[in-house]
Formats: structure tokens, C-alpha cells, sequence
């Protein structure tokens, strides 16, 4: 597993004190106003304040105190480092399942898991074997997850 997970880009700068606007890419903006310390190019930076605007973090860094080093910035990814994030028992990245071996409730070996569609119902797995599966991501069709062996049993319904 990575120490450092992908969490948002840097789409702009905000102002000219040397904030900048960040998209984030994990649950929103809220998750990762918590972290004191995010990481650019495996660089700490320190958050001194930020705040949600429209889905987006406006975020000043103890590093960045003018527009000119902002600029930088931009287009820059934005990662978390794993072991200041805090989840909820039972919650994982969805990086930590890409790959995972998918299997049915017979024990089944169905595909690996390629991709996480995350759609506004709900996140659809994207299941790659002989064929491709798409499996939503809810408890009627997800029987349990194993993050450490790396599998994912599921329940499959006719036409899937």
C-alpha cells in the first residue's frame, strides 16, 4: 500500500496572499479540510487555514505566502499522507481495492477489480475478466470486503 494517496489537484490560485483552490478527488472538500499537513510531490505543506467554497478547498500553506509561489502550484496533485487519515471502522480507500481479486459467494474467481465508477447513487465496480462486470457498490450486492488478501466476494443476480 502507498503512504501517500492522491487527494485532489490544485486547479488554481484563490486571491493574491497565496491561497489556492484544490478539487478535491476523495470523499469532499470537508475530508480534507481535517488534515493539518498535505503533500505535494512527497513535499509536507502545512495548512495555516482552510475553508469550503462550491465543492472546492481554498487552502493557504505556511509555504506559500504570495501569489508568485502559488502559481507554482497550480496543476500540482495534492496527497494525503495514509497514516494521518482517520476512517471509519470498516471504510478503506478505494485505492487500496483496485486490483482486488473479485469472487462470487460459491468462491468463484469472477475478474479483478480495474475501476470505481463513482456515480451519484452510488460507486459501481468495474469487474474485468472473461468479461466485464459492473456491480454496484451496495450491501444487496457486496458480501464483504478484505482489504489485506485483497478480495471482495460479491452477490451476482441474473444478468449480471
Amino acid at each position: 500500500m502507498k503512504k501517500y494517496l492522491e487527494a485532489g489537484l490544485i486547479v488554481n490560485t484563490h486571491g493574491v496572499k497565496g491561497e489556492v483552490k484544490i478539487q478535491p478527488w476523495a470523499d469532499s472538500a470537508e475530508f480534507l479540510k481535517s488534515f493539518k499537513r498535505l503533500y505535494i510531490d512527497e513535499r509536507p505543506f502545512e495548512l495555516v487555514s482552510a475553508r469550503v467554497h462550491k465543492d472546492f478547498l481554498i487552502a493557504q500553506f505556511k509555504e506559500v505566502t504570495d501569489i508568485n509561489t502559488a502559481m507554482v502550484l497550480k496543476n500540482k496533485i495534492v496527497s494525503i499522507d495514509r497514516d494521518d487519515a482517520r476512517l471509519p471502522k470498516g471504510s478503506f480507500f478505494i485505492q487500496d481495492i483496485i486490483g482486488a481479486s473479485v469472487r462470487d459467494e460459491s468462491g468463484n474467481e469472477l475478474g479483478r477489480l480495474t475501476d470505481v465508477l463513482e456515480l451519484p447513487a452510488s460507486n459501481v465496480y468495474v469487474v474485468t475478466g472473461e468479461r466485464e462486470i459492473l456491480i454496484p457498490a451496495v450491501p444487496q450486492f457486496i458480501i464483504k470486503t478484505d482489504v489485506d488478501a485483497g478480495v471482495i466476494t460479491v452477490r451476482l443476480i441474473d444478468g449480471m
